[in-house]
């Protein structure tokens, strides 16, 4: 694994300049260092860890998320749980009174089969977004992200995601962020390592890094 990502991190910097100068100033990073040391929950715990994680800053997600998990003993709860837990209880943890009719759909559909949790590993990145958006609530950003931190998926970019326009626009020394289509336009040369890329990318935001160019 570790010879693998080191191949990757090589290839990623030749393919761009950019890109290159990022891997060099921040060193090794992944999705498992993306996590800051926090346990890879199983597949419904990261899709309810992403609609809690909705337009949130990551500070703010994690509080949240675990008022959440502290109402049910420490751990995820089941979609059962969440379905007899009471609004006023979920509100109190800090969710939005919509992002609690998210968390119920989306219980709703994992407990009824509709959205079978086991199968994803088996499927496409297409098929597996079509999946997850059919569930009230996720949208493309949700999906993407389920693929790269949780199915761990290599090849994936999120044009949508406002921190990797934020990124791109530093990195790139643009006057204003990239669009959403602009964005996978500029990723198509860190194929197949475009999630690798995003992890760059993040990170570049908190690191100590000299962006607008080389």
């Amino acid at each position: 694994m570790a010879r693998s990502l080191s191949a990757a991190r090589r290839e990623l910097a030749a393919s761009d300049p950019v890109m290159g100068k990022l891997i060099e100033q921040l060193g090794e990073r992944s999705v498992i260092q993306r996590r800051r040391g926090e346990p890879k929950p199983d597949a419904y715990g990261a899709l309810l860890r992403t609609v809690v994680g909705q337009q949130l800053s990551s500070k703010a997600a994690r509080t949240i998320y675990g008022r959440i998990l502290e109402m049910f003993g420490g751990k995820t709860p089941s979609p059962e749980q969440i379905l007899a837990a009471s609004e006023q209880d979920l509100r109190g943890a800090g969710l939005s009174g919509r992002k609690v009719e998210y968390i119920r759909d989306l219980a709703a559909h994992v407990r009824s089969g509709e959205l079978e949790l086991d199968r994803l590993e088996e499927l496409s990145d297409e098929k597996v977004i079509e999946e997850i958006v059919a569930v009230r609530g996720f949208g493309e950003w949700s999906a993407e992200m389920f693929l790269i931190f949780h199915l761990e998926r290599p090849d994936v970019i999120s044009g949508g995601d406002l921190g990797i326009r934020k990124a791109i626009q530093l990195a790139d020394g643009l006057e204003e962020m990239p669009k959403p289509a602009e964005v996978v336009e500029r990723g198509e040369v860190w194929r197949p390592h475009r999630s690798l890329a995003m992890i760059y990318l993040w990170e570049s935001l908190a690191g100590d890094v000299t962006v607008g160019g080389v």
